[in-house]
């Protein structure tokens, strides 16, 4: 399982990372295209029109084949085969193992937010409303497709970027968080619970 982790991970990476340059383009122009289309048609709509398109691929593909046997310059078999014939990718136990991964992280999530809703510790929960506090500023002015589509557009374009200028960028991230600690150090001196504790 962790293999399989690791596998998931590099093909991840070589996608952001746009190692196939093909590939990438195709997954991104893919996302984005079908992202686009949900801003303005709903998701059964784009679901249909998406299954219509691959589906009039196919059948005119398997026509063609069809029509080329009554020429006889073809045997007339479906051009599908192989991919007919292929195992699936996931065997009975890999699903299993993803199955019982999917499982623990849920009950971890649903332990988690208990946790949080329910205020077993106090600064923990006040984090956690603070966030939503942030969200609804952030969700009166992007709804979530548009965040969706900036956070696909950040995916492949971040990392390979931060890739390419790996040096300049670490140089001002330390500098942010020199100037960050400082800020802190200089907040815990000035509250009573800092100065109580050395006493």
């Amino acid at each position: 399982m962790a293999g399989q982790g690791l596998a998931m991970g590099s093909t991840v990476a070589d996608l952001v990372y746009w190692r196939d340059t093909r590939t990438s383009a195709l997954i991104f122009t893919g996302i984005m295209v079908t992202l686009l289309c949900l801003l303005h048609f709903s998701i059964i709509s784009v679901a249909s029109y998406g299954a219509l398109a691959v589906l009039g691929t196919t059948i005119s593909l398997r026509l063609g084949r069809k029509a080329l046997q009554a020429l006889r310059r073809s045997d007339g078999a479906n051009p599908f085969q192989a991919q007919l014939d292929a195992d699936l990718p996931l065997s009975q136990e890999q699903l299993e193992c993803l199955a019982s991964r999917l499982s623990q992280d849920i009950l971890a999530a649903a332990h988690t937010l208990r946790r949080l809703f329910l205020v077993e510790d106090l600064v923990d929960s006040i984090k956690f409303a603070f966030l939503f506090y942030i969200l609804t500023y952030v969700g009166a002015v992007f709804n979530g497709l548009t965040l969706l589509i900036l956070g696909v557009i950040s995916a492949f374009t971040f990392p390979l970027l931060y890739r390419q200028h790996q040096a300049q960028i670490d140089q001002y991230v330390g500098l942010v968080r020199n100037q960050l600690s400082h800020l802190r150090a200089k907040i815990q001196a000035k509250l009573p619970s800092a100065k109580a504790k050395p006493e």
